[in-house]
Formats: C-alpha cells, sequence, structure tokens
C-alpha cells in the first residue's frame, strides 16, 4: 500500500523487526490507520492498543519512537478526527506518567546523564552497585529481596529499556514546531492538549514560551489557560514571576488563580498569597474545566497543589498550612489520597523515620499526632493500596488501618 498525506513512509519502517510490548510491531501500521477511521469506535480501540503495546504501563519500546513522526503528522493535519487525544498520547510517550517529573518538570540534562552513566558504568559496574545496596540491607529478609533483583537484573535489557524512553522523548520534543502550531487552532482541548505537551520540553523553551506567554490574557476558555499558565511555570525562568504573579493577582477566574499559583510555586515566588492558594486547594479544590481538563496530574488540582506545597521549604510555610492540607486528606479516598499523604507527612515529618519501635502516640508532637489520626481515620479504600502504606513505612507508622488506629487511641470499627 502507497500511503499519501501524513502517514506517507509508513510502510518504509520494519515494523515487524521492532518491538513493543507484546513482540513484534506489525500491528502498529494498522492502528495508526485507524486513527483516521470515519468509526468513532475503530479509532477508539486503535487509540488503546497503542497505549497497551508502545507505552505498556507507562514503558516504551523500539517501535514507540517509530510511531511518533507519524502521530505528530496527524495532529498537524486538520482533517484527523481527536486530535487532542492524539496529543496527549504523544506527550505520555515522551515522558511516561507525568507525577514522576511534577512538580518541577521534566530535568532533561539529569536524565540525559543518567543514561549515558548507566551504559558507562558496564555489567561489572552495575553489579559492584547493586552489592553495596544489598550490604545496606536492613535485616536478612530484606538483603534476600535486595539480592534476587540482582540477580535477576539484565544489564542490556534495562540499558535497552532507558534508551529507548530517552529516544522516544527526542522523537516528541522534534515535533514541538507541530505541538506550537496548533495552540491557535479552533479546537479548544486540542489547544489544551498541546499546551499541556509542550511543557515538558525545557530544551526548547526559547521557542515556546513565545507562544504561550499570551495565551493567559488572550484566551477565553478556562481549561486550556489553566493548562498554558501551569506550562509556563514549567519551562520559564525569573522573567515569567512578574506577569505571572499580576495574573494572579489581576483574575478573578478560580482555575486560572490555581494554576497562577502553581507556576509562581514552581519558579521560587510562593509568597504568602501563593501558599494560601495552594492550602486552600486541600480543602476546597477550584472545580476543572469538564469540557477541557487541566492535564497536568490527571487533573487532580489538589494532588497537585499537594506536592508544589511539599517541594517548598517547609520554614517557609505557615502553620494553619497543615491544617489546610489535612483538611484535604480527610476528605479523599484510595489513588487520589496518595499525593495529599505524602505533603501531609513531609509537612509533619520532615524525612524523618520515628525508629523502632516507634515512641508512644502521646510523645509525638502535636502536629505528628495530627498527621497520624487523620491517617488512621481513612477509609478502608485508601488502606488497601501498597503505594499508601508504603508512606507510612517509610517513617516507621504502622502500615495496617486497625494497628494505626490503636496505636493512635482510637477505637476500632
Amino acid at each position: 500500500m502507497v500511503e499519501w498525506g501524513p502517514l506517507a513512509g509508513l510502510d518504509g519502517i520494519d515494523w515487524a523487526g521492532s518491538g513493543h510490548a507484546y513482540g513484534s510491531a506489525e500491528d502498529v501500521p494498522e492502528q495508526l490507520r485507524a486513527l483516521r477511521s470515519a468509526d468513532a469506535e475503530e479509532r477508539r480501540r486503535a487509540l488503546n492498543a497503542l497505549y497497551g503495546n508502545i507505552f505498556h504501563q507507562g514503558s516504551r519500546y523500539e517501535a514507540t519512537a517509530h510511531a511518533v513522526p507519524f502521530l505528530l503528522a496527524l495532529v498537524a493535519d486538520p482533517g484527523t478526527p481527536d486530535r487532542a487525544d492524539l496529543v496527549h498520547l504523544l506527550a505520555a510517550l515522551a515522558i511516561g506518567y507525568d507525577e514522576a517529573h511534577l512538580p518541577d518538570g521534566v530535568a532533561i540534562a539529569a536524565w540525559r546523564a543518567a543514561v549515558g552513566r548507566t551504559r558507562a558504568e558496564g555489567a561489572e559496574g552495575a553489579r559492584r552497585r547493586f552489592d553495596g545496596w544489598i550490604a545496606e540491607a536492613d535485616g536478612e529478609a530484606e538483603r534476600r529481596v535486595r539480592e534476587r533483583r540482582r540477580d535477576t537484573f539484565d544489564f542490556e535489557e534495562s540499558c535497552r529499556e532507558a534508551e529507548y524512553e530517552l529516544r522516544a522523548y527526542d522523537a516528541v520534543r522534534a515535533g514541538v514546531p507541530t505541538l506550537c502550531g496548533v495552540l491557535t487552532d479552533p479546537d479548544p482541548q486540542l489547544r489544551a492538549a498541546a499546551a499541556y505537551a509542550v511543557g515538558w520540553f525545557p530544551e526548547e523553551a526559547s521557542r515556546i514560551l513565545p507562544r504561550l506567554r499570551d495565551l493567559p490574557a488572550t484566551e477565553s476558555v478556562p481549561g486550556v489557560a489553566a493548562n498554558a499558565i501551569v506550562a509556563i511555570g514549567l519551562l520559564g525562568d525569573a522573567a515569567q514571576i512578574a506577569p505571572l504573579r499580576a495574573y494572579h493577582q489581576g483574575t478573578d477566574e478560580p482555575l486560572a488563580r490555581w494554576a497562577a499559583a502553581i507556576a509562581l510555586a514552581r519558579l521560587g515566588a510562593a509568597d504568602l498569597e501563593v501558599i494560601a492558594e495552594l492550602a486552600a486547594c486541600m480543602v476546597d479544590p477550584p472545580a476543572d474545566d469538564e469540557a477541557v481538563p487541566l492535564g497536568f496530574f490527571d487533573g487532580d488540582l489538589g494532588a497537585y497543589a499537594s506536592s508544589s506545597l511539599v517541594a517548598l521549604e517547609v520554614g517557609e510555610l505557615p502553620v494553619d498550612v497543615l491544617e489546610s492540607v489535612l483538611t484535604g486528606l480527610s476528605r479523599t479516598s484510595g489513588p487520589s489520597a496518595f499525593a495529599i499523604t505524602d505533603a501531609a507527612l513531609r509537612l509533619a515529618f520532615g524525612t524523618e523515620a520515628l525508629g523502632v519501635p516507634a515512641p508512644a502516640f502521646a510523645d509525638l508532637p502535636a502536629a505528628r499526632r495530627r498527621v497520624v489520626a487523620t491517617l488512621a481515620e481513612l477509609d478502608v479504600d485508601t488502606w488497601k493500596w501498597l503505594n499508601f502504606r508504603e508512606l507510612l513505612r517509610a517513617r516507621d507508622l504502622p502500615d495496617d488501618r486497625a494497628a494505626c488506629r490503636r496505636y493512635a487511641g482510637l477505637a476500632a470499627d
């Protein structure tokens, strides 16, 4: 088949010889073609398949970078349906899950250095690093777990995976002009997706920021403006602080004010007004734009505000910030509690663990007692998650709900 238009050259790729999560990537061309189908259900299935095979649980593969130029070409073509969905896929292919990079943004220099360092140390260097990690294990059980990790570690596979991720990132980075080009598209969902996506490429900031700078003041759709403001914070420097502060103080739109507070915190300009805005979000987050939602942190405004507060120096925070965080925490459940739990623990404990055995609950400072009691009151659906329990375990707090309630002197329920 000879392809024309955005998929020209599709059959020139050795897809069968390229891999994804399930082996050969020979199914990818038909999935890319299906993204232009007139049948919405066929397009949905194709998009889901691509998320499953070239972005399987956040991993990227050899075929991922090969698919990116065609996805970018589809985005650039106004005849392609659902272009906003494709931009979000491209962002995912570039960075994985975005919470891993927030609130600071993509530390691309460190990422590139880490990939190079991994390859340079060689298999023997990696084994020595594992041996040192094993020697630091706390107890025999932990030592055995770490030994199993070392013995099943495949150095070459690890290097390839790291290199595939960086190749995918650079492939999407090459499409920054395309993404900037749709920032003024008539479709607000596409504009918002593009504003979200360009925020992950600090090496292209000089190209991107001039396209984003005027959007907050000129954009009529709150969700588009909010995505643009957060992206400005991720890409900007001190020169962006004054206009962002003026915008934060001058707008009455709650979502835009929240986004400006996030951006100012990222840029190290979190005064008491900004801190109060972020803390208030723990209690009563502004409503996301249902038609054009925030892309960052999967639209969880409270979790994003939590991570931004945690990134500040604890000494900068007013005392009542912890109370706001705990009020927000008490209203969450399940995975949405993870980021706010992390914020509460960092505010009260820093990085300190209590030690084993833990001191009596009554001997803890008041702030720590408030945090533990709030955690103990969270529902069973939150406590069933390993991610949540590991946050407590890192502080030597009980990682079982019933045990935590006993420790806090609360009645069984």
